[in-house]
């Protein structure tokens, strides 16, 4: 398949992950960092229409978004109309656009999409997660990781408070996708732990789970619940293809600063690290010191990570913060990372920074034509740093 954009560095394929995926050549990647879209968040517009009449303008995915919003407007409260303080405009059409989503309510036409987080079902989904990281682990060299971000979402009984969950409080127009009821199996209100549900059937898929990172969102989006707290954080599972595999602890070591810094030197001074210290009994301590003259310390399972948003992207982006410890341990310098949904190139981005190679999978053309003008920027500018 030819790249729709690439550079000494990286590759872009613009197409349906697994497509993408079944392509290439097996255990030809090191790492692979990634967040999917999440279940019942939001309709990335990528739908086409098969059959009906050519001519036909479409229920597409943005008019669906649109008739969303007319309907939340024709809600007027404090309004008086015919003795009513509280009246909504009622259209029959606007009323059945969940019904016809897939079909064109005028011509016929069916709606074909290849997008993963619209599935009916949390079961739906997971199935098809599971069958694109097949194909991602046979990608991966032997000793390749997975690094896989996911957030949950909650199980609502009406319209307008139903599956949504954003990844970034500047994520304008993420959390229209709302669904009427709730999924089989669950109760209004409920979590729908999508991230375990997904890890779980990768790990029954041949996967080894190695850990749940928790990032916490010191910036997290507001919400106006009273009965729960705000959620504050996602989750990134490091999963492995095997058992034994690439992992750069000392390159992601933290600072250990504090009151107990001494104690913790003497004790440790003759081991790896602390949480390591039985299988890594008898091998020296590298003369790794934090910047302060102190000692560092195994990264924590707890990432401390502010969102920040991309001018240019109007969905949900993976901080950089986030994204290059993840580099770091999964990869040594020149070696490729795969993102099979590449978003707004962030991934790529760090990878050019840090000199690893990378393979971009993005259904959307119009992302792709976001991320060749975020690459073409950030090559440019390290061109002018090495110079």
């Amino acid at each position: 398949m030819k790249p729709y954009f690439e550079t000494n560095n990286g590759q872009l394929f613009n197409g349906d992950a697994l497509e993408v995926l079944s392509s290439m050549a097996p255990e030809s990647i090191q790492c692979c960092i990634t967040s999917p879209p999440y279940w019942g968040l939001r309709d990335y517009g990528t739908a086409t229409w098969l059959g009906g009449d050519d001519g036909c303008d479409h229920l597409d995915g943005e008019k669906l978004r649109e008739r969303q919003r007319q309907r939340k407007s024709m809600i007027k409260v404090g309004e008086q109309i015919d003795g009513s303080t509280r009246t909504r405009v009622h259209d029959e059409s606007i009323g059945k656009e969940w019904q016809y989503r897939n079909v064109c309510l005028k011509c016929g036409a069916k709606r074909i999409d290849q997008q993963l987080g619209l599935e009916k079902t949390p079961e739906e989904y997971v199935s098809k997660m599971v069958e694109i990281f097949r194909e991602v682990r046979r990608v991966l060299r032997k000793d390749g990781t997975l690094w896989l971000n996911l957030g949950s979402s909650y199980a609502s009984g009406g319209m307008g408070n139903g599956m949504k969950e954003c990844k970034q409080q500047t994520n304008k127009g993420s959390c229209g996708f709302d669904i009427k009821k709730p999924p089989p199996g669950f109760k209004p209100k409920d979590l729908v732990p999508i991230p375990w549900m997904v890890a779980m059937a990768l790990q029954s898929d041949g996967w080894y789970l190695r850990q749940d990172i928790i990032w916490q969102k010191p910036n997290p989006m507001p919400e106006s619940v009273t009965d729960r707290c705000t959620k504050a954080h996602e989750y990134i599972f490091l999963m492995s293809k095997s058992a034994k595999y690439y992992y750069d602890n000392e390159a992601i070591k933290e600072d250990c600063a504090g009151k107990d810094e001494r104690k913790w030197a003497a004790k440790y001074k003759d081991v790896g690290s602390i949480i390591q210290a039985d299988t890594n009994a008898g091998i020296k301590r590298t003369k790794r010191y934090a910047k302060d003259g102190g000692f560092s310390r195994n990264k924590r399972s707890v990432w401390t990570v502010a969102t920040k948003p991309y001018k240019e992207a109007h969905f949900a982006t993976f901080p950089p913060a986030l994204i290059l410890p993840c580099i770091l341990a999964g990869t040594a310098e020149h070696q490729t990372i795969l993102d099979p949904f590449a978003g707004s190139g962030t991934v790529w981005e760090v990878c050019e920074k840090y000199n690893r190679k990378s393979v971009n999978i993005e259904l959307s053309e119009e992302y792709c034509q976001l991320i060749k003008k975020r690459i073409e920027r950030e090559t440019r500018q390290l061109k002018l740093f090495k110079q």
